[in-house]
Order: structure tokens, then sequence, then C-alpha cells
């Protein structure tokens, strides 16, 4: 605590002398904020590309001061710019005396523009050698000195100013993810299809099994939803003879977050007309492989603890195939007996829990969790069951299954295609199925679009669609193992601490006070807690129960569960411990990351949706108006993981 108090204070001595010295300059006329421009001939990264051909010429290049050494009579700095880092070398003698006073009390993050001659150093590092070194921002902040860690992680998604600043490997993944988009809609533009945008804002979510985000059109008082996809409009563009047909765009869906989904990301669907389901294949390989050579310079990536090799051609395999190679178990030998096929799934472990009872139900969710996760390389998973495919045409061969396939690299899903479904009547009944669903609670079950229904009426040709998550594909080709590390800004839940920052920053100062604290008061008048046990219990009984505390590494929700939360927790024991709780009604995963909670670790192992559950977390639960709430057990983040309970 000492120590923590004492940092507090050097940082605000730190902070004052940063605004001591940009009010000296203001007084003194040199006001760097009243600059507007400087004119920058060449990039840290060109000099250096470009040595031969520079060395002895005048060049100016400008950016962030990220080191500073000597500080006599000469002088060494690093510059860094959008392309790298170069040395910047000065020598008293060799400028303006002045000016080289001024220099000297610049700070390491200043904003600064450099003139002078490419040379190389007697140690033989290339350098520019100053003649005029001028302040163009003043940075009042300093930088991190490591930017690592949990904790530290969570700040560089909350401040990715700051993360592209300290971390060179954070501005490679988003030079990856602009690359490959470029790549995308260069492939696609070569191929005939034309880039089109089309609504955010709908009165309808469809084309995907999402809760949507909902807002209100006050100028028509009506509901409206933000977009779960793109891909009833786009084939409405089939319908009207457009043929190919892409959009990269925005997607929100209200949904749990983790290391792999955000509430808001970018897709590109895509749709082409006389096409079916292995034009897709061949689309989606097209893009990835040729992405991956072109922007890595290799089809061998390391992503996720594998090695992955996308050389073209990738293997395709039905679902059922892949069940029965995994498993043994043989769906299409019980093809259409709901009965059976249930039996088979759960005598494997296969929760069937909120689904329906049917044989196309229980292949997938037999394939969702027993297969899913062996899929390492990049692999085509093709005829769905009908129950979970309603937008995909039905196979001419197999009226259980449809023309679909999703391809998985690493157990993740990577995109999803359709021989597209142009029945008007088949799609009206399985709106109609979805709907029914939707009004017994099922929130993410399409809604029924009556308008695309007619759309479909007046005619769509055969039409292959495929769509597929960019924020997905520039993980893989980053190889890193979360979407935030893409996603320059990620949904992130305000932190109190933020808040209050903003407040006092925006107040002025003079009109800043400190607000009494208020102890809040809690009513307990309405809460029922559950009798205390009768039973005693003797201490050895209780010693066999081991309470350990336990950090919390990684949170996510569980698919196809609405309470279930998956945690990923540090025991002590430097071998991580997987837990299921049913406690997302309470929480979201993101809030849990990094909390310190207790669990009894000695519980023998339980399935849960197909996942060993090896212990338990323990929670607060009480009724209060005779709704139940529950309180998860979080201590002091000081008590190391480990640490047994007594």
């Amino acid at each position: 605590m000492a120590q923590q108090n004492q940092n507090q204070q050097d940082l605000r001595e730190i902070l004052q002398i940063r605004r001591d010295k940009l009010a000296a300059l203001q007084e003194a006329g040199r006001n760097p904020f009243e600059i507007t421009r400087y004119d920058v001939t060449h990039h840290a990264q060109e000099v250096k590309d470009q040595f031969d051909q520079l060395e002895g010429q005048t060049v100016s290049l400008a950016g962030r001061l990220m080191s500073k050494r000597g500080m006599g009579k000469v002088s060494f700095c690093d510059l860094k710019d959008k392309s790298g880092r170069i040395q910047i070398y000065a020598r008293k003698d060799e400028m303006d005396e002045e000016a080289y006073d001024r220099f000297r009390k610049y700070d390491i993050g200043d904003i600064v523009g450099v003139k002078g001659d490419v040379f190389r150093t007697q140690k033989g590092e290339m350098s520019i050698r100053a003649h005029e070194i001028t302040l163009l921002s003043k940075s009042l902040q300093p930088l991190p000195e490591k930017f690592h860690g949990l904790t530290d992680k969570e700040l560089r998604y909350r401040q990715r100013y700051v993360d592209l600043i300290m971390n060179p490997e954070s501005q490679r993944n988003f030079e990856i993810r602009s690359k490959f988009v470029a790549y995308l809609r260069r492939y696609l533009d070569n191929m005939g299809f034309m880039e089109v945008e089309t609504p955010v804002l709908s009165p309808i979510a469809g084309g995907a099994n999402a809760r949507p985000f909902i807002t209100h059109h006050n100028a028509q008082d009506i509901d409206m939803y933000m977009r779960i996809a793109t891909e009833l409009h786009l084939k409405r563009l089939i319908v009207g003879g457009l043929e190919r047909v892409y959009e990269v765009g925005r997607i929100f869906r209200n949904e749990g977050m983790d290391t792999k989904h955000n509430p808001e990301f970018t897709t590109c669907e895509l749709y082409q007309a006389y096409t079916n389901l292995d034009g897709m294949m061949d689309i989606l390989e097209g893009i990835l492989t040729g992405a991956a050579k072109e922007i890595l310079g290799t089809y061998h990536i390391q992503w996720l603890g594998h090695d992955v090799d996308l050389t073209p051609s990738w293997k395709r395999i039905t679902m059922a195939d892949a069940v029965q190679n995994v498993t043994g178990a043989d769906f299409m030998a019980i093809e259409g007996d709901d009965d059976a096929a249930v039996e088979l799934a759960k005598s494997m472990g296969v929760d069937m829990e909120g689904v329906a009872r049917t044989w196309g139900n229980a292949l997938y969710e037999t394939f969702d969790q027993k297969v899913e996760e062996t899929l390492i390389q990049p692999t085509f998973i093709t005829m769905y069951p009908v129950e979970v495919s309603p937008l995909a045409k039905r196979s001419p061969e197999d009226p259980h299954l449809t023309e679909r396939y999703e391809m998985f690299v690493c157990g993740c899903e990577m995109g999803n295609a359709f021989s597209e479904l142009n029945d008007p009547i088949d799609q009206y009944q399985r709106f109609k199925a979805q709907a029914e669903k939707r009004a017994h609670g099922d929130e993410e079950a399409d809604m029924m679009d009556e308008d695309f229904v007619l759309a479909l009426e007046y005619g769509m040709p055969p039409t292959g669609g495929l769509g597929f998550g960019i924020d997905r594909c520039a993980m893989m080709l980053c190889g890193t193992d979360s979407i935030r590390d893409v996603i320059l800004f990620p949904t992130m839940k305000p932190l109190d601490s933020d808040k209050k920052a903003s407040k006092e920053v925006s107040a002025p100062a003079e009109a800043t006070q400190t607000a009494p604290v208020v102890e809040e008061k809690i009513d307990f008048s309405n809460v029922q807690i559950e009798p205390l046990f009768q039973d005693q219990v003797d201490f050895d009984t209780f010693s066999k129960s081991d309470f350990r505390a336990v950090k919390v590494k990684e949170c996510e929700a569980v698919k196809k569960s609405k309470k279930l939360l998956k945690f990923v927790l540090d025991d002590g024991t430097g071998v991580d411990r997987v837990i299921l709780s049913g406690i997302h009604e309470y929480y979201e995963p993101e809030e849990l990351v990094g909390k310190t909670c207790i669990a009894i670790t000695n519980l023998p192992p339980r399935a849960m949706m197909g996942i060993d559950s090896c212990g338990m977390l323990i929670s607060a639960v009480h009724h209060e108006n005779g709704e139940e709430k529950l309180h998860l057990l979080m201590v002091d983040p000081h008590i190391p993981a480990g640490a047994k309970l007594y």
C-alpha cells in the first residue's frame, strides 16, 4: 500500500512537471498546439530501406519521442512514426544553441518534427543528424514502461491509443486486418461481384438466430432493430437481378461476450446466382488461402496452439460422416428415427436440454459437442439438418438435410454457406416454425419476414450464399487468441473509476468540489434466506471439502446455453481448471475476468453441455420479493491463487 501511494505521488509530480513545461512554452510564445502543419518528406522505414540512395541527403520526419539518451552536448533519441523507429542524433554545436536547449527539455512521448541529414553512426546505426527539432505536440501523460499481464491487457483494450504506441504487434495486427479486407474486396471485385450497402436499422431482425439490439425511431414512433445479418436484404437484390453482390458490414447481436464474440463485429456476406454450395466453398477457400499467401507469404500459420496448413485443397466431409469418424455413431443408419437418435446422442453424453428431440437436432448436438473441437485443419462440414438451417435449400437426395456448410479451423467456425432456399412456400413454413419458437420464449429464433417471402414469390434463381466473420479471419492471420486483439475499440463495460475520472476532467478545476461520501443504505427488509441446517457436521467431514481461492483467466458463454458460463481458472497448480456455472443471468463473462473467487476443487468432474466441469464456484443466494438473487463470491485480489480456506 505504501508503494502504491508513493507511485501515485510520483505520477502526480510528473503530470505537474509536464504541465509546467507547457505553460513555460506558452508564456514564451512557443505553444506547440498552435502549429497546424509540418512537411514530412520521408518515414523511418523508408529511410532505412533507401539508405544507400539517401545517405548524406536532408530529410524531414515527424513522430513520437520514445527514448532519450545523453543530453549533454550530444544527445540520442528514438523517433517512432507509422512505419517504425529511427535514431535521431543531435549535437549542440550543429544546431541552434537555444533550440538544442529547448530540445533537452522535451519529454518521452512528445511529438516532434526533425530535419536533418541521413548518416550512419560510428557503431553502424542508420540515423538522422538533426539540424532542427520542432516540438509539434506536448505529451502531458507519461508513457507506460511496461504493458503486459492480465490487468494491463484490459487497459490495452480500453486505451487502444496507448497500446498502439507501445506495442508494435498491435499495430501489425490491424495492418494485417486492413490488408485482408482490401484483398477480400479485390478478390470479389475481380470475380464480377458488386459491393452494396443495406440498412443497419430494420423493423424486422432476420437472417440469423440471434438476439437483436432494439432502438426507437421517434419520427415514425416505431421500434427498430439493429441488423443481426445482411442476408435477407442481399437476397432481395438477387431477386432484383443483380446476380453477384457482397457487403462488408457491421453486425450487432445482443449476446454474451468472450474471446471469440463481441456484440459489434464485421462480416462479409456474398450471394451469387446460378451457383451452389460447391461454388461457395471454392470462394471461401480462395479468399483465405490467397490472403495468407499475399499478406503472410506462406500457407503455414500458428493459431491457438496448433500448426495450421492452409494449402489448397481443403477437406470436405458431411456432418454425419464427421460424427461417425470421431464417435463411431452412425446416424444415417437410423435416419428419421427421432427416439433412436436422441438415445444414441445421450449414450455418448450429449446434452439435449432445451432442444427439440428430433433426429436432426440429435445429429447436430453430437457434432457440436463431440466433433467440432477436433477440427484443427481447415475442414468444410456439409449437409446440415433442416432443423438448424432455416434459410438453406433442402438436399434433393435427402429431405432431412440441407445444402449447407460451415468451415472450421482449430475448432472455430470460420464461415457459413448455403445453397439458398428459393422456394417461397417452404420458406414461409420455416419462418412460421421459427416464429412459434420465438413465441415460446426463444429470443434468438428468426422473425417472420413476409416481405422477404413476397420477394421470393417473384422468383429467385438458384443461388449460393456465403457469410464469414472478418474478425475471426483477422484473428487467424494474426495468430491471436482474442477477438479484442483485432477490433480497434472492442466493447468494454465502463469502469466506475473511468466515470469518475471523466467527470473530474470535464468540470473546471475551480468549480471542482469534494462531494461528501454517503454510505449506501441497503434495504434487506424484503429478503428471504434459506433456514439454517439443523444437522451438525463434524470437523473431519467438513475438512474433506477443499475450498481454494481461484483467479478467473477466461470466461465465456457456453454455446446453446442461456445459463452456463465457462470459467478457465488458475487454482495455483499451474494447470488450468475448467468450471461451468449457471450464472449467466446475473453476470456477463467480461466483467468476471481477473476476479478472485472461491471454488470447491475436489468434486468429481461433471459433464455439462459436453464439457467436464471440475469443481464448483461458490455463490451467495437469497430471495427478494419472490425472485431469486445471486452474488458470485469474490474476494480480495491480494489472495493468491490456490490459497486454501480453513
